[in-house]
């Protein structure tokens, strides 16, 4: 006789060990990086009035890591993550102090602001994807709904309290002096990692990095599902760049609000989207996920045309509130997708290109509503509005139902530990793992 594993439940999976160090360094990275992204683009206008550099700031923070995110999840693959984001960490300190200390030394220039920013960029993905794909290596699959539920609510915790504090901030102390703060975030996230070890872990590794990180990108793009989030995410992420950039100018300049009130609009979105991942997380979502990504996209395009047609503050606020409502919902269908349609032994590999494909739109939206807002508003909302909606069909067009696992091929253990539908992993003939696989039950 088995013993009947507990019921899935937020309480086990607190109960796992190092969880808890895990998600307090995750809340403190994610928080100084939500109040990144408003205050940069703050400074940016505080400093030089310039839309369009505020757009190229936001897109040379994100570029450079998409470029390299075969690399990196190679990376990730053979050294580990927690070691990898303690160093992504000490970087992005280290990078803001130096644009602090030149900005309050007047000796800042557009030229520098970009290629600190940049620089900085470089080793972003080493958390972002280290932290999404140690979760499923640490966590048991019976409660990956859990665990995707806390880590979408990891970025809903970070919108609600990272842009109004860096509106905040950037209108009360100045935009360097803000920067100095967000540093000592990212410096206090490394320290709580320190002490955080990764669990073992099955992988695929030829030992070259160049090649692993080839085979990762070869892996992903033959991969249908994740193929297909790559082209609707991105899509989709093109319309929240568009938001990034659009939010600011027009509550400040054209409406007249100060920067605080940017801030509470973007927490407002925190607010009502931690709401729905969480209640989202408690449901078995297992064969639901497509309509759980198509329709929220679409919604969202609907919201946004909202602010197309009534440009208001009460308008800005519920478009944003209901854009919240959606993404929750929409954050739990897309890891828990992604993590039962790839092979257990490529989830660096193929999380950090896959993350990379998704967030590629980001920053071309960014640029796009930075060049565009300057000229017309109207013109950059309605270029978020078209992305939303184009993202929702391009969803429910190109996302595979049900995947066949090609003959030859080892399933991965999705297949067999969840009786779900799941697609062969592609490149490379499987290997015996060089590590052994994780003590957690999978």
């Amino acid at each position: 006789m088995h013993r009947a594993e507990p019921a899935p439940s937020y309480r086990a999976l607190l109960e796992i060990p190092t969880i808890g160090r895990i998600l307090l360094g995750m809340a403190l990275s994610r928080i100084g990086g939500s109040m990144l992204g408003v205050a940069l683009v703050l400074f940016t206008l505080e400093r030089f009035s310039s839309p369009a550099l505020a757009g190229l700031v936001t897109a040379a923070s994100v570029v450079p890591g998409l470029l390299i995110s075969p690399i990196v999840g190679a990376l990730l693959d053979r050294h580990g993550r927690t070691r990898l984001i303690i160093l992504d960490q000490l970087v992005g300190a280290g990078s803001l102090v130096l644009i602090a200390v030149l900005a309050l030394a007047g000796t800042l220039t557009p030229v520098a602001l970009v290629l600190i920013t940049a620089v900085a960029g470089l080793t972003a993905p080493l958390t972002s994807v280290g932290l999404r794909t140690l979760f499923p290596i640490l966590v048991p699959r019976r409660l990956w709904e859990r665990v995707n539920a806390l880590d979408s609510n990891g970025y809903v915790v970070a919108t609600l309290i990272g842009p109004p504090l860096a509106g905040v901030l950037v209108q009360v102390v100045g935009g360097p002096q803000t920067l100095l703060l967000i540093a000592g975030l990212f410096g206090v996230s490394a320290l709580v990692f320190v002490r955080t070890a990764d669990p073992p872990h099955e992988t695929e590794s030829t030992g070259k990095l160049l090649v692993d990180a080839w085979q990762g990108l070869k892996y992903t793009l033959r991969n249908p599902t994740l193929r297909a989030l790559g082209v609707s995410m991105s899509v989709i992420n093109l319309g929240w760049g568009v938001v990034t950039i659009v939010l600011p100018v027009l509550l400040i300049q054209d409406l007249g609000y100060g920067e605080a009130v940017v801030g509470v609009i973007f927490a407002v979105s925190g607010v009502t989207g931690g709401i729905a991942a969480l209640l989202a997380g408690r449901r078995r979502i297992q064969g639901q996920e497509r309509p759980l990504l198509v329709w929220p996209m679409l919604l969202t395009g609907v919201s946004a045309a909202a602010m197309l047609v009534s440009p208001t503050l009460p308008i800005v606020i519920a478009a944003m509130a209901f854009q919240g409502l959606l993404n929750g919902p929409m954050d739990v269908a897309l890891f828990t997708l992604r993590q039962r349609r790839t092979d257990p032994a490529w989830m660096g590999r193929a999380f950090a290109v896959s993350m990379a494909f998704n967030f590629v739109g980001y920053p071309i939206g960014t640029a796009i509503a930075g060049a565009v807002a300057t000229v017309s508003i109207e013109a950059a909302i309605l270029v978020g509005v078209v992305a939303c909606l184009v993202a929702g069909a391009s969803a429910a067009a190109l996302i595979p139902r049900r995947v066949r696992v090609e003959p030859g091929r080892a399933a991965p253990a999705t297949v067999a530990e969840t009786g779900s539908p799941a697609e062969a992993p592609t490149g490379p003939p499987p290997r015996p793992p060089s590590v052994s696989s994780p003590s957690e039950p999978r």
